[in-house]
């Protein structure tokens, strides 16, 4: 069974930006596709960015351009570079690990984007 940490959220005002990292345990992690969800409050969770164990990546339209998603397979983790943050990006964002049927979740972290 995988294990997720995520680590990296906070307080930052608009404009600001965060580095969002989540940690995996065993050995499936080069081999899976990874991504950051987010849940705001009242909301449903979505996607924010996917990687695949290749290395390629997609991300929800709302986020274009200012977020990055990366991954280090020798450390068993994955990233998520937000910029330019903006209210609207304040929510509990977690990460996925998802090889074949599958499926991890991490605890989430809390970021909140208010001046």
């Amino acid at each position: 069974q995988v294990q997720l940490v995520e680590s990296g959220g906070g307080l930052v005002q608009p404009g600001g930006s965060l580095r969002l990292s989540c940690a995996a345990s065993g050995s499936i992690f080069s081999i899976s596709t990874m991504a950051w969800y987010r849940q705001a409050p009242g909301k449903q969770r979505e996607l924010v960015a996917t990687i695949s164990g290749g290395g390629s990546t997609n991300y929800a339209d709302s986020v274009k351009g200012r977020f990055t998603i990366s991954r280090d397979n020798a450390k068993n983790s994955v990233y998520l570079q937000m910029n330019n943050l903006e209210p609207d990006d304040t929510a509990v964002y977690y990460c996925n690990l998802e090889w074949r049927r599958y499926r991890s979740w991490g605890q989430g972290t809390q970021v909140t984007v208010s001046s």
